[in-house]
């Protein structure tokens, strides 16, 4: 864009690359945010109209500015609906940066006087880029996105007519007006790669449009395996190195498991509270099981900031009693970060109640919030403490 500028003298990251080796969920999510905070503008759409009309590109980023938030939201939404909710830092930052391209992209092609919003305008080649990352990572050997999308749409139809050939062929080649042996191209494609990717059942998006996100998932569930397999097992042996020789052995007899190979012991092993108290002079059994619990949360909020769990602390508010607890409000927080959120629990009607949505962002904080209405209603003694934090595989 050689007729644009793009000064920007007086702005700087505000959160940097600070680690040298390993990037953080906090820079991964927050890689566009500038400091000072850009002028606020009450309609997004005005920073694009000004970057045009002043053919300076310093607007642009201060819309990715206030942008991020959703392009995050658009992205685990993305992952959350794919089935395949690996996180890391990297690979956040990859897709993200894939979304900011297209952004740049379609800038200079977006024209206000349709009456759409740039982020509407925007929707598809989000999508797009999405989609292009996936079959990046899928490795599939087809010539194009739109070739890919393709096969994934017609895969989906596969599966879900009972792997039906002639009703597949017959229903895709109606539906995007094509003729039959094409629909059959794309079939055999589907079917010659089937051997190496797995085909699920797929969702539509708001437009009826075959996305070709995968939604089912694999409820299996191998807690030493998740735990210790690859760089998970260094990471949380990292955090572990992080805590003092007393945090160390609270966690490790507490919690019956040696952080440093991974071994687990039958529970009936651990230590109790009490036995806990005599490892350590002057140390009673309240203060052992505070001691623990501090432990727990600090080594669980280094995990948090490597992007390795994720974490809902809960804060409840008030109560109301009849012989039990009736009802409570519980004040929440998403990975130790930003603005709380209420929620309210009804125990006699058995209802719940989300008031306040917490920030970092809103557009996945729902996601923790059922998160923690979920665990709270499975396990209703839990009610009983003050202060909770749920961590969790996202």
């Amino acid at each position: 864009m050689p007729e644009y500028t793009w000064d920007m003298k007086g702005y700087a990251s505000k959160y940097g690359f600070y680690t040298s080796e390993n990037l953080s969920r906090r820079e991964a999510e927050r890689t566009l945010q500038l400091e000072p905070e850009p002028p606020k503008e009450s309609d997004l759409n005005n920073y694009i109209i000004q970057a045009q009309q002043q053919k300076d590109l310093r607007y642009l980023s201060f819309f990715l500015h206030h942008y991020e938030k959703m392009l995050n939201g658009r992205i685990y939404s993305f992952w959350r609906s794919d089935g395949n909710e690996r996180y890391d830092p990297e690979r956040f930052l990859d897709y993200k940066m894939t979304c900011v391209v297209a952004v740049i992209e379609r800038f200079s092609d977006y024209d206000p006087s349709t009456g759409a919003d740039f982020t509407t305008y925007l929707y598809p080649f989000i999508t797009d880029a999405l989609l292009s990352c996936r079959m990046l990572e899928e490795s599939w050997s087809v010539d194009s996105l739109d070739q890919y999308k393709k096969i994934r749409g017609i895969a989906w139809k596969y599966r879900t007519s009972g792997e039906n050939t002639k009703k597949t062929i017959s229903e895709y080649a109606a539906e995007k007006n094509c003729k039959q042996e094409t629909a059959a191209e794309y079939l055999n494609a589907a079917k010659g790669i089937r051997s190496r990717q797995s085909f699920y059942v797929s969702r539509q998006d708001e437009d009826s449009e075959e996305t070709g996100e995968d939604v089912s998932r694999d409820d299996y569930w191998d807690y030493a395996e998740i735990l210790w397999n690859g760089i998970k097992a260094e990471a949380i042996q990292k955090a572990f190195d992080a805590l003092d020789y007393r945090e160390q052995t609270l966690l490790e007899k507490r919690n019956a498991i040696c952080m440093r190979c991974g071994r687990v012991s039958p529970m009936s092993s651990r230590f109790s509270f009490e036995e806990l108290a005599t490892l350590f002079e002057g140390s009673g059994t309240s203060g052992a099981e505070r001691a623990y619990r501090k432990a727990l949360d600090k080594l669980t909020t280094i995990l948090v900031e490597e992007g390795i769990l994720h974490a809902v602390r809960l804060k409840r508010k008030n109560i109301t009693r009849k012989k039990e607890i009736a009802t409570a409000i519980y004040l929440y927080q998403v990975d130790y970060d930003g603005e709380w959120g209420e929620i309210y629990f009804d125990f006699v009607n058995r209802t719940t109640e989300i008031r306040k949505l917490a920030e970092w962002d809103r557009m996945i904080s729902k996601v923790f919030s059922k998160k923690a209405i979920c665990y709270i209603q499975t396990h209703p003694l839990l009610v009983n403490l003050k202060e909770i934090v749920i961590s969790f595989f996202l």
